[in-house]
């Protein structure tokens, strides 16, 4: 574990980038409109919690609201092939049809290719209301196609929100371009603030017609993250960091970087885990560091939420990642097939459509307030994990063979807490389940005591129950908060009782590999 050295010597470190800035003070951020005893902001807060400007920015944006992202889609369209830093963690050169991972593409776009592309997915999925740029290098390094992208976008679909990923170093060149093309949310990724914890995870940035390495590159670029910003909040720009959990180098040190961040006005903090698999060819990857499990994810999660809420279902998409998160779509919108596709957007369609999501929405949280009102009053230490197959929508509506991910729930008398998920290669292929698939599954979701599905096999079954796992499918097709507390709560019952005793599930192990498959 890194321990956060030097801190504040580098801000003076001789490096001609003519950019740097010294440490921010207090930034109120969002959070300062948050009401008191209620969710400051983030992807769990709600409505209520948010003043009304910030909600209607984040209640359909599927990154930015973690209730969102049962029922909206989002897509990106891979217009920026080119980088201006080398990450160990990443290899853009590799891509596999069934991968989802940050920087990987099948095809690149022209911005006419992109925006025609756009028109072909909202139309077909309506639900589908965010376009991101964020790769597969960094927008930011590839300006003008980005910005005409978003121009086109914005002309020919004005209700399709405009998102930007970017590593931060070309950052505070771009915000008033950012700002006058209403590009509303932007994600930078930060993974240290600490130049010598950077110089072990950036071998070189380039920068002003100039490569830097190790520690002088790493000074720059944290000082560029934290201008770009401290400007786009003073600006009113939502924004989501993305930091990288990196074990025994940049793990510890991420506790340091949520500080930062929220004192510069972030919205949201991601903390997703390495993908380290060595078929990559990442460096991390080759030189055997391993990434995080389970465990380890969710308490540097626990210990940075405060404030600034984490993000817990992010996906780690693809640069042309197409559908709801968890979902991959893009094999059928390729450009030889959206240049077939007769598209005739229809704005007030896709607006009937998403007002039927809200209906649906509200219906499910009456539906788990409902239940949790049954907890009035009754207070247990006891809180636990549970495994949920869904295809979105907020239902248990997946076969536990046909499951590509599982969405894990904390339950405690408090609620069901969504805290991430766990992908899973599928386990029913041609109709046979494959017993090598259910024993990574079952360690997938060894920490769960439950696992809720729509339906299930005798032979998973009967496995899972014999690993302590017990298999639900009486709420198949029901909403998933609903369901979980009414499971709970029967958990309880029995463990009062005597009937069963509850004990602590040990970690689980997050999939390095990030494959989809296809089922």
């Amino acid at each position: 574990m890194n321990a956060v050295v030097g801190r504040g010597e580098y801000v003076k470190a001789a490096v001609d980038s003519g950019n740097l800035i010294q440490p921010a003070g207090e930034h109120k951020g969002c959070s300062a409109s948050a009401k008191p005893g209620q969710a400051s902001c983030g992807s769990r807060a709600g409505q209520g919690d948010l003043p009304n400007e910030i909600w209607e920015k984040v209640k359909s944006h599927p990154c930015y609201s973690e209730e969102a992202h049962h029922h909206y889609a989002r897509m990106h369209v891979a217009v920026a092939p080119a980088c201006n830093i080398q990450c160990n963690y990443c290899n853009r050169k590799y891509d596999c049809a069934n991968e989802s991972r940050p920087g990987v593409v099948s095809e690149k776009l022209t911005p006419e290719q992109a925006v025609r592309k756009v028109l072909a997915v909202a139309t077909t999925i309506p639900q589908m209301t965010v376009l991101g740029i964020a790769g597969p290098g960094d927008p930011l390094a590839n300006p003008e196609k980005t910005f005409k992208t978003f121009e086109l976008v914005a002309k020919a679909a004005p209700d399709i929100k405009l998102c930007l990923s970017t590593n931060g170093l070309a950052l505070p060149d771009h915000v008033d371009t950012i700002v006058t093309a209403n590009i509303d949310h932007v994600t930078i990724t930060i993974n240290m603030v600490d130049p010598e914890i950077g110089a072990e995870i950036y071998p070189w940035i380039f920068f002003n017609h100039k490569r830097y390495t190790g520690i002088d590159a790493a000074t720059i670029l944290t000082h560029r993250q934290l201008q770009g910003l401290e400007m786009l909040s003073e600006r009113g720009i939502l924004c989501k960091v993305n930091s990288v959990m990196i074990p025994n180098i940049n793990d510890d040190h991420l506790v340091e970087v949520n500080k930062a961040v929220k004192s510069r006005g972030a919205f949201l903090h991601n903390i997703m885990p390495l993908i380290s698999a060595p078929a990559h060819g990442t460096v991390f990857g080759l030189n055997g560091q391993r990434g995080p499990t389970a465990q380890e994810l969710r308490a540097l999660q626990n210990a940075c939420e405060g404030e600034i809420n984490m993000m817990r279902h992010c996906r780690q998409c693809r640069a042309d990642a197409v559908g709801l998160l968890g979902e991959d779509r893009r094999a059928e919108f390729t450009t030889d097939q959206v240049m077939k596709m007769d598209v005739q957007y229809d704005l007030e369609m896709r607006r009937a459509y998403q007002e039927r999501i809200e209906d649906e929405r509200a219906a499910k949280v009456a539906a788990g307030q409902k239940e949790l009102a049954e907890f009035a009053g009754e207070m247990s230490a006891i809180t636990l994990l549970v495994a949920v197959a869904t295809k979105g929508s907020g239902l248990i509506n997946e076969h536990f063979g046909h499951a590509k991910e599982f969405q894990v729930y904390e339950l405690s008398t408090s609620g069901a807490k969504f805290v991430g998920h766990r992908r899973v290669d599928v386990y029913c292929q041609g109709g046979y389940g494959e017993e090598d698939r259910l024993s990574a599954i079952m360690r997938g979701i060894h920490d769960c005591h439950a696992v809720f599905v729509a339906k299930i096999g005798g032979c998973p079954k009967s496995n899972l129950i014999k690993a302590g796992v017990e298999p639900v499918d009486q709420y198949a097709h029901e909403f998933i908060e609903k369901s979980t507390i009414a499971w709970f709560r029967s958990y309880l019952d029995k463990v009062k009782r005597g009937e069963i005793q509850h004990t602590q599930r040990g970690d689980a192990a997050i999939r390095q590999a990030a494959l989809i498959s296809v089922a």
